[in-house]
C-alpha cells in the first residue's frame, strides 16, 4: 500500500485549507465574532500533526495484513471511471456506519471525542483528530473494500478524500446551500453533528453524502430556533493535546481495569458498550461547562 497517496492528497488540499481558514477568520473578524483561539488553533494543528503521524507508522505495520488480505478478493477490478465512482460510493457508505458506531461503542468513541471537545465551531476543527485511531480500529471499516477487489492504494487515496471532504463542512459562515442540502453533507448538517443540544445529539453521521443518514434514519435539520451548544456533555477544559487524545482513554481503562468487585461482563460494557454505560459509572464527574477561552 503506498502511503504517499495520502499524503500527496493532503499537500494538494494544504494551500486550499489555509485560504479557507483566512477567509473564514476575516468574516469572523468583521462580525466581532471571536472564535478563532491561538490556543485552540495550536491545540488543533498539534492533534493534526500527531494523528498524520499514527497513520503513517500505522499505514507501514498494516501494510502487510492489506496486501495479504487483497490476495483474497471477490473481484479482479479494473481501474476506470465507473470502478471509481463505485468504490467512493461505498467507502463513503463505510464511513457513515464507521462514525455512527463511533458515538456507540465506547472503545471507538475514546478516539472520536477528541474531534468533538472543542467547543467552537470553525474549519480548525477539522483537524481535532486523534493518533489513537489505529488502535481502536478505524482501519477494520475499509477491509471490506480491500476483499470486493479495490486495491489498497485505492481505497487509502479514496479515504484521504473522503475525509479531506469533510473539512469545508466545519464551519459555521457557510449557510444552508439550497438543493446540495438533499444530497450532501453540508456545514448545516454538520453543524448539527458537532452540537451536544439534546435535539442534535448523535445525528448526522454522513461523511460526504448526507443519503445515508436519510436512509437509516439519523437525519436532523438545522434548525433557526436553537442556538447550538458546540461539544461535548462533559468538556475537558484544557488546550493540551495529550489531554485531548487519552482523557476518555483513562476513564474506559480505569473502569475496566478497576479493583472493585464488578462482573466481567460489567468490564466488557465499559469498554464496548455505549459510551453512556461509563460516564455514568464515574465516581469522579467533571466539573461544570466553561467556555474556556
Amino acid at each position: 500500500m503506498d502511503i504517499g497517496w495520502e499524503s500527496l492528497t493532503l499537500l494538494f488540499f494544504s494551500p486550499i485549507f489555509l485560504l479557507c481558514m483566512i477567509v473564514e477568520f476575516r468574516i469572523l473578524k468583521r462580525q466581532g465574532d471571536k472564535d478563532y483561539s491561538l490556543k485552540e488553533l495550536i491545540c488543533n494543528f498539534s492533534l493534526a500533526g500527531l494523528h498524520q503521524g499514527a497513520d503513517v507508522i500505522a499505514t507501514l505495520l498494516l501494510m502487510p495484513f492489506f496486501l495479504w488480505l487483497f490476495q483474497f478478493r471477490l473481484f479482479d477490478i479494473g481501474l476506470t471511471p465507473l470502478t471509481l465512482f463505485t468504490v467512493v460510493i461505498l467507502q463513503d457508505f463505510f464511513y457513515y456506519w464507521f462514525h455512527r458506531a463511533s458515538h456507540h461503542i465506547h472503545w471507538l468513541w475514546v478516539s472520536h471525542i477528541a474531534h468533538h471537545s472543542s467547543e467552537r465551531m470553525n474549519f480548525t476543527t477539522a483537524f481535532r483528530q486523534s493518533l489513537t485511531y489505529p488502535i481502536s480500529g478505524m482501519w477494520l471499516f475499509w477491509t471490506p473494500l480491500i476483499l470486493i477487489g479495490f486495491p489498497p492504494n485505492l481505497v487509502i487515496l479514496v479515504v484521504a478524500l473522503n475525509l479531506g471532504f469533510q473539512f469545508f463542512v466545519h464551519t459555521r459562515v457557510v449557510s444552508k446551500l439550497g438543493w446540495i442540502e438533499k444530497v450532501f453533507n453540508t456545514p448545516s448538517h454538520h453543524r448539527v453533528h458537532h452540537a451536544r443540544n439534546p435535539e442534535y445529539i448523535d445525528r448526522n453521521f454522513a461523511g460526504v453524502l448526507i443519503i445515508w443518514d436519510k436512509i437509516f434514519g439519523t437525519f436532523v435539520e438545522e434548525r433557526k430556533d436553537i442556538d447550538i451548544d458546540y461539544g461535548i456533555p462533559k468538556p475537558i477544559n484544557s488546550w493540551n493535546p495529550f489531554v485531548a487524545t487519552f482523557h476518555q482513554w483513562k476513564t474506559m481503562l480505569s473502569l475496566a481495569l478497576s479493583r472493585s468487585n464488578i462482573s466481567f461482563k460489567t468490564r466488557i460494557s465499559y469498554l464496548f458498550g455505549a459510551p453512556e454505560i461509563a460516564d455514568n459509572a464515574e465516581i469522579k464527574k467533571t466539573p461544570p461547562s466553561t467556555n474556556y477561552q
